[in-house]
């Protein structure tokens, strides 16, 4: 195992959303530890609640807190980059339509301490395309107890396997591949969707690792926040990464095919059966 990496700074990209936000800072507020760094960059959100709710959570984080506010809307990759930006180590990109679990954060450390080479880290969770639990690459709802289901991939037995791409929803990144592969490519992908898929082709390119943390699970609404902007996933972005990786398509494909996780999905079933 590589020396362990610093604690990252965990990044909210916020765009209106108000009560999903609510409850993304609720749920941080309860797991994370006084050395931890969050920051918030509100994108020109319209909505009033915001500020409020960014003023609020300032004054009740036993942990620090930065708050930047865009002048203008800037689309969620560009808003992301600023957040990277201001940090100088390993950094988390967490969406505000996230709930995040017990002890997500120190899981999510391990799986980076157990390869140097690891660019991003994701971790399980019910909407999150190939990552997704309990069924696979479809959008699963929101669990109704979230911490119970989070034991029962904590109580399992960590592999991280390799994934063909992170799933942006919670993304931890390793400041070292920042450095060597640069930000993420607003020029290509403009205000979002692509762009984490982009980083990662980069990253395997270059010989790091994208892994699944099969220890973690983190909840995601999914079609909030920035998806009210009108960013959608396909499209044109997709057309975009697939001219650059003519590969990356039959590469899910063959994972999707191949279903890897099958086994640790079966565990955690198995497990949340007798806890």
């Amino acid at each position: 195992m590589s020396a362990p990496p610093s604690r990252p700074d965990i990044i909210v990209p916020i765009y209106n959303a108000a009560a999903l936000l609510e409850d993304a800072l609720s749920a941080l507020l309860r797991t994370l530890d006084p050395n931890d760094r969050v920051l918030l960059i509100d994108d020109a959100s319209t909505e009033p609640r915001i500020a409020t709710l960014i003023d609020d959570f300032q004054r009740s984080a036993t942990f620090s807190v930065l708050s930047q506010r865009n002048d203008v809307n800037l689309g969620f990759v560009r808003t992301v980059n600023r957040g990277m930006a201001l940090s100088s180590g390993d950094v988390v990109l967490l969406n505000s339509d996230t709930v995040v679990t017990t002890g997500w954060l120190d899981r999510m450390l391990g799986a980076a301490a157990s390869d140097a080479r690891i660019a991003t880290v994701t971790p399980f969770s019910n909407n999150a395309e190939i990552c997704s639990f309990p069924e696979f690459c479809i959008p699963n709802a929101a669990p109704v107890n979230a911490e119970l289901l989070a034991r029962s991939f904590s109580t399992g037995a960590a592999c991280y396997p390799d994934l063909p791409t992170a799933v942006g929803f919670c993304m931890y990144i390793r400041r070292r591949a920042l450095n060597e592969l640069g930000d993420f490519d607003a020029a290509t992908f403009g205000r979002g969707y692509g762009e984490e898929n982009d980083f990662c082709c980069r990253a395997a390119a270059h010989g790091w690792r994208n892994v699944l943390c099969d220890t973690a699970f983190v909840v995601h609404r999914g079609g909030a926040s920035f998806a009210l902007t009108g960013e959608r996933p396909g499209g044109d972005a997709l057309v975009r990464l697939n001219a650059r990786y003519p590969r990356y398509n039959a590469q899910v494909a063959e994972f999707i095919r191949a279903d890897p996780l099958a086994p640790i999905r079966a565990a955690a079933l198995a497990r949340l059966a007798t806890i």
